[in-house]
């Protein structure tokens, strides 16, 4: 009895008292863990196979292709000429045609043989036109960009966009606009 009266709430009982020639690390961490968190811890050990039984994480939705990864008629086709057309009769051009046309470049002096894609542009009746010439079907290659007024043959062939690296729709309009009105034609300054 007297041995009962000696023990307390603070005094460790006789169980939880190490071993002899356990290290004394091992009494801090067995107090360690009888607090709340570690017991949790310890009692539910993570697993991949306990996340595995957790609500699986939304499938990314997939993004639709972009246009410029269109095959290249479709893309002139189908976008790039109906907006340029949008932009220009915005511009106050209302009598613009735009065309899509395989053909050689027709520069004065020219004749390489070659067939490129152009895409051509004509208004006042045709006393206006300029041409973009795409040398591969594909958006991102090298384009060449001449025009012609009062019905005369071309006979300067420019580089259309060269420094730029990714070509997208707003970029052909834009840099097209751009250059229109570089040669004055859409607005005087």
């Amino acid at each position: 009895m007297a041995d009962e009266k000696m023990a307390d709430d603070k005094t460790p009982s006789a169980e939880s008292a190490p071993a002899e020639g356990a290290p004394a690390s091992a009494e801090k961490s067995e107090a360690a863990a009888s607090t709340p968190k570690a017991a949790e811890a310890k009692a539910a050990p993570k697993s991949p196979k306990a996340d595995a039984g957790a609500a699986p994480k939304a499938a990314k939705k997939e993004k639709p292709p972009a246009l410029e990864d269109k095959p290249f008629t479709e893309f002139i086709e189908q976008h790039f000429i109906p907006s340029l057309e949008t932009a220009l009769k915005e511009k106050g051009l209302d009598d613009i045609q735009l065309t899509l046309d395989q053909q050689p470049l027709g520069v004065f002096g020219v004749s390489d043989g070659e067939s490129y894609w152009h895409v051509k542009g004509k208004w006042r009746r045709g006393d206006r036109q300029f041409n973009i010439a795409f040398t591969k079907d594909d958006i991102s290659s090298p384009k060449l960009f001449y025009f012609a007024d009062k019905g005369s043959q071309p006979s300067t062939i420019e580089q259309f966009m060269g420094d730029e690296r990714k070509i997208t729709l707003d970029l052909l309009v834009l840099f097209t606009l751009r250059r229109l009105n570089g040669q004055k034609w859409l607005a005087r300054n």
